[in-house]
């Protein structure tokens, strides 16, 4: 992965950490890329573009679920996240990267 530039390797560290909703990670990333040398309006154009690339599936996760709700009850599954058995989900410790 040393073929891309610092540069590279902060908008794509960036995008992955907009794209995972991890406030940490962004508040990481940020003063790195600036260290790679990306300026406020490049930082600023990265974050618009990664923000309009999540927001597809997630259009598209609402859409299912719009569809899903029109469903009789007996079609619908059974969510995994009901599961009593399932670790408890934490978040990451302030200003750390996931």
């Amino acid at each position: 992965m040393n073929t891309l530039s610092p540069r590279d390797r902060a908008l794509v560290a960036l995008g992955a950490a907009l794209a995972a909703n991890c406030i940490p990670c962004i508040e990481h990333h940020l003063p790195l890329a600036r260290t790679a040398g990306l300026d406020d309006d490049e930082l600023a154009e990265a974050l618009l573009l990664a923000d309009r690339i999540r927001q597809v599936p997630a259009r598209k996760v609402l859409e299912a679920a719009h569809a899903f709700m029109s469903l009789p009850t007996a079609e619908h599954g059974n969510c995994p996240l009901d599961e009593p058995t399932l670790p408890a989900m934490t978040a990451p410790p302030a200003g750390k990267c996931c």
